[in-house]
């Protein structure tokens, strides 16, 4: 790991972090351990903890721009990480990637209209719909020899004149996929024919594994570029969600005018000072930091497959291809929905994501949050085995 410390365990209680402050609102008792909001139990880059450390020193907290080189750092991150050109002008902002699934459906949809998820999917998915007069059409992915796929045939006999929109997760959260470029040629090439907006929430894809690339589906051709608002952020990537920063990139004049004009409705266009500067140290300089990270979470996924072979072998781990929420697949254990949560939360003591929370497709499977030293992980599933062990006596 050289100069980076993954394994530091580092209390965060009474720091108001939702992930183990909120534990009794969230799960009914705060004596678990935390293994589930995705955010990462690790300190942020040197690089960016030192840039809010000038900017604390400074002492003045007033309004704050964007200058060239926030939009500079963007566009070459872009490049460099994934192999898509953008242009700064093309670059919006928003105080987060929920935010913008959010004016992207006040922005270009009508009430009555539809918009496509594909499920087991982040809940915001549904929350940036429900409640706004618009329908949640699902497109439910299918599990198949141990990874989720997508369902093409499904995805064109739910398309009728009322879809308008759909919400894409590349890499997918929380079942781990990184989406082939065939893949989401496929997907374009239905969501052209039916004149749909995409909206690729692509938050994760900066922690991918060997063996994967992800592919900015606006990367495609110019007419996916010209349908699609793409929408990133260095939260995930570094571990700055708190700071609320983020970037949208539509290339399309006319979308992205449109975008504009919710963003200065509702005057969340500002931005937040930390968040401005850390996203810059983060692309500018973070990347060695993020690629030590990578290699440590990809030796979690390892141990965390080892330990399930050996000691709950009903249990096991749909690998993922990115992001450090993946999901465990439970249903080896024969447990309702219900009884497998009671399992984990009242007997085993550990706190991850309720599959079903993700809709439909996600029962019976858990999320898990990899992004914590490792010797925590092994205490979380040293929990669940004794759990189990308890119960089969």
């Amino acid at each position: 790991m050289g100069k980076y410390n993954f394994d530091a365990i580092i209390d965060r209680h009474h720091t108001s972090c939702e992930k183990w402050d909120f534990l009794k609102d969230k799960f009914g008792r705060d004596d678990l351990l935390a293994m589930w909001v995705a955010d990462m139990d690790f300190t942020a880059p040197p690089e960016v903890i030192e840039v809010l450390k000038e900017r604390v020193d400074h002492g003045i907290f007033g309004y704050t721009g964007r200058t060239d080189s926030y939009f500079d750092s963007i566009v070459q991150w872009v490049d460099k990480r994934h192999g898509w050109k953008i242009e700064a002008n093309w670059i919006r902002h928003a105080p987060g990637v929920v935010p913008a699934l959010s004016m992207s459906v006040l922005a270009f949809t009508q009430p009555g209209d539809g918009i496509l998820v594909q499920p087991p999917v982040y809940p915001p998915f549904y929350s940036a719909v429900n409640g706004r007069g618009r329908r949640v059409v699902e497109n439910p992915l299918v599990f198949r020899d141990g990874r989720f796929e997508m369902d093409f045939d499904d995805l064109e006999k739910k398309i009728d004149s009322s879809v308008k929109m759909l919400f894409l997760c590349n890499p997918h959260n929380p079942v781990g996929r990184v989406w082939t470029e065939e893949e989401l040629k496929r997907l374009g090439e239905i969501c052209g024919r039916h004149d749909l907006i995409i909206v690729s929430d692509e938050i994760h894809s900066d922690i991918v594994f060997k063996g994967f690339r992800h592919v900015p589906i606006a990367s495609l051709s110019p007419e996916l570029a010209a349908r699609t608002i793409t929408c990133i952020a260095p939260s995930k990537t570094f571990n700055i969600a708190g700071l609320s920063t983020s970037a949208i990139i539509i290339p399309n004049k006319r979308i992205r005018d449109n975008y504009t004009t919710v963003l200065d409705f509702l005057h969340i266009d500002s931005g937040n000072i930390f968040g401005t500067f850390a996203l810059e140290a983060a692309y500018s300089k973070g990347e060695p930091w993020l690629e030590a990270l990578i290699e440590y979470l990809e030796g979690n996924v390892n141990f965390i497959e080892d330990y399930l072979k050996e000691n709950i072998p009903s249990i096991k781990l749909v690998r993922p291809e990115a992001t450090y929420v993946p999901f465990l697949d439970c249903r080896g254990l024969g447990l309702s929905n219900g009884a497998l949560f009671d399992l984990l939360i009242n007997k085993a003591r550990v706190a991850m994501n309720n599959g079903a929370w993700f809709g439909k497709g996600g029962e019976g499977f858990m999320r898990i949050n990899i992004a914590t030293p490792r010797a925590l992980i092994k205490e979380g599933l040293d929990r669940i085995a004794r759990a189990l062990a308890c119960i089969e006596k």
